[in-house]
């Protein structure tokens, strides 16, 4: 399974455009919708989206190309970086410097926007409590790639399997 850039790429700015007014969306957050839109559409799909590899962190999910591919959207100066205060702590904001064209299909855009509106309400700690629970996370190590073959153990609280899949 090879690591797909350019859909990862739209996925953080979609995610980045349809949370602009969330003061929440720090770092933390958006790797964790990341992360849940990855493993819900393979729950559904067989396949990872984004085909990234998450990892297994003592601060909770470790997406592997997060920090490479956001440093490139920022020289090439489609995103910017904010440190901002988030009542007593610090997080780190991403921008938007375009709106971005959505390249999505409508059973890609039906497990984003509900991962999305499942999770955008929440801050780093209670998402990454929340993902914490979920059985892949759980079943992994430290340091660990997490196995989404996993999401088949999830139960109600986690898994969107009732979400029926249209023609690929």
């Amino acid at each position: 399974m090879n690591f797909d850039e350019d859909t990862y790429i739209q996925l953080i700015k979609y995610i980045l455009a349809k949370c602009y007014n969330k003061p929440n969306l720090g770092k933390t957050v958006l790797c964790n919708i990341m992360y849940f839109i990855d493993f819900n559409y393979y729950e559904i799909y067989g396949t990872l989206l984004t085909k990234e590899t998450y990892i297994k962190s003592k601060k909770g999910i470790k997406p592997k190309h997060f920090r490479e591919v956001t440093q490139n959207l920022i020289e090439k100066k489609q995103l910017f970086l904010r440190r901002e205060p988030y009542y007593n702590r610090v997080i780190h904001r991403y921008y938007l410097t375009i709106i971005p064209q959505v390249k999505f299909g409508e059973n890609e855009l039906k497990i984003i926007n509900l991962s999305i509106n499942r999770l955008m309400n929440h801050n780093a700690t209670s998402i990454s409590k929340y993902a914490r629970k979920d059985p892949p996370f759980n079943m992994a190590s430290l340091g660990e790639k997490i196995d989404c073959q996993h999401v088949f153990s999830r139960n109600k609280h986690y898994s969107v399997k009732k979400i029926k899949p249209q023609n690929k």
